[in-house]
């Protein structure tokens, strides 16, 4: 029960490592806010509803308006916030010529915009509150492997990490901790395709020395870690889990 009495907001909480994330957490003795959008509402309620201390609220993380809104409804609810996961990201996939303008806006508000809105509005309310902090970035290994077709969501994620590295720097002196997680290939919806195809299947399986996709379990053990007092002395650096 390591973050016994702290509060959790998690981004994207309503599936893949989102959800394991919320899971741990509320495991680990946190009251936890799970943010949804889009079709994860049904699941990030439910899943509110079977935690002893957990909440379930909407809001489009690439508006500031409702990033306040959010960070609100979790201080008002359980009297604080201690911990921000910002694991809410989108992707889209083209060639470099062939990406459209449009797709690339959409990853770069989620994955960096919606990242920095959160981060800004969790800060200011751990700042006010005097009682400190840890952000975490659920970022990628594509913050440093280039991907090729995936432009958006790796500058996004390269954004990501000096965006960790800058507010670690510029939130130490209000005691909040600011790191990265990077996974490689997990197990979730998103890498479906990846696990249905045997071809791409078998080059994962070449090129991870383990042999195997990881579990969004494995990633959110080292979110409590990263959450919890044992980190007290561990920011501004990025934690790879591949």
């Amino acid at each position: 029960m390591e973050l016994e009495g702290k509060v959790a907001l998690v981004t994207g909480g309503g599936s893949g490592i989102g959800q394991a994330v919320v899971q741990a957490m509320a495991d680990a003795g946190a009251a936890v806010c799970i943010n949804w959008s889009g079709e994860h509402g049904v699941q990030a309620r439910e899943h509110a509803a079977r935690l002893p201390r957990a909440c379930a609220v909407e809001a489009d993380i690439g508006e500031p308006a409702q990033v306040s809104k959010l960070v609100n409804a979790t201080v008002d609810r359980f009297g604080g916030l201690d911990v921000l996961v910002n694991n809410a990201a989108v992707n889209r996939s083209a060639p470099l010529l062939d990406m459209p303008v449009e797709d690339w806006d959409a990853v770069l508000r989620v994955n960096l915009r919606g990242a920095f809105c959160c981060l800004q509005a969790a800060a200011q309310a751990m700042r006010d509150s005097g009682r400190g902090g840890s952000i975490i970035n659920m970022s990628s290994i594509h913050e440093d492997v280039a991907f090729p077709t995936f432009a958006p969501y790796t500058v996004a994620k390269g954004g990501l990490r000096m965006l960790m590295r800058t507010a670690a720097l510029e939130l130490a002196d209000y005691g909040i901790r600011v790191n990265n997680i990077a996974p490689g290939a997990i197990l979730t919806p998103l890498n479906t395709a990846t696990v249905e195809d045997p071809d791409k299947l078998a080059l994962l399986q070449r090129v991870v020395p383990q042999r195997r996709m990881g579990t969004p379990e494995e990633v959110a053990t080292l979110a409590v870690f990263l959450a919890s007092d044992r980190a007290a002395y561990i920011t501004g650096s990025t934690y790879t889990v591949d």
